[in-house]
């Protein structure tokens, strides 16, 4: 990317998070709505079937992965809002990158995640949860999540296009939650009915959710989940995320 649109995109940044101070109850249900779900399987809900240990340490990682492929709905339709205002159209008619809008969007939520991820890390330390798998393993999940999200982020986007209307944005988001409780966030494939855990164990986001128990456990690391974690959220952009600037750039054409 040329410098010229890195400076596009880092415009286009900082008008989305300027959005935030202008919305800050917004700002803070997103950061609650994690930690409200977190709080409710760890204590009301509980689960753990076919968990061996604490059921907070498998609980913690799966929450901060599946937090990662939910909440997209605001990105969504900020989309959708600027493309029925016609603020796309006025910013496609200056002189800037193509894509920018759509760069600088993903920017700001990936700034917002990372504060996700902060906040829900402290709750699960006040639930006794704990890393055990140094700053290196920290930081290697830490990466992997916000890869799996970024991931996420550019099926929604290409998503939110599509629909075009905010209204529509909520029907398009209930396709992200089959991906979300489909996995292994909550509950073991083996507790599950053989072919479901089959599925179960496929899915993107129990790739990511294993890497990262391991990373923080202290324990082995098999690679083989690592290379997985990090295998599917590039492919995954590999067809998103050029589909996604594509159909930005035909909006007008």
């Amino acid at each position: 990317m040329s410098t010229y649109a890195l400076t596009d995109s880092w415009t286009m940044t900082r008008r989305e998070l300027s959005h935030w101070a202008r919305q800050p109850v917004q700002v803070a249900v997103n950061l609650a709505f994690p930690v409200m779900l977190m709080l409710m399987f760890g204590y009301l809900i509980g689960g753990g079937r076919g968990v061996s240990g604490p059921y907070v340490d498998y609980l913690v990682p799966g929450m901060l992965a599946l937090t990662m492929a939910f909440g997209l709905e605001g990105t969504m339709i900020a989309v959708t809002q600027d493309l029925n205002k016609g603020v796309i159209d006025r910013f496609r008619a200056m002189p800037m990158a193509d894509g920018a809008v759509l760069v600088g969007r993903s920017a700001a939520d990936m700034l917002q995640s990372a504060l996700v991820l902060a906040v829900l890390t402290g709750v699960g330390y006040a639930l006794g949860w704990r890393a055990h798998g140094g700053l290196a393993g920290f930081w290697a999940a830490v990466g992997l999540l916000l890869l799996f999200r970024f991931a996420m982020l550019w099926i929604g986007i290409h998503l939110a296009l599509i629909a075009g209307k905010p209204e529509l944005v909520q029907a398009v988001q209930i396709l992200v939650w089959p991906v979300g409780f489909l996995s292994n966030a909550l509950a073991t494939p083996d507790s599950m009915p053989d072919w479901l855990g089959t599925l179960v164990q496929w899915n993107p986001l129990s790739r990511t959710a294993t890497a990262v128990r391991e990373l923080l456990g202290g324990g082995a690391v098999d690679t083989g989940h690592v290379w997985a974690a990090v295998g599917w959220p590039l492919g995954l952009l590999a067809v998103f995320f050029p589909l996604a600037v594509r159909k930005f750039g035909r909006l007008s054409k």
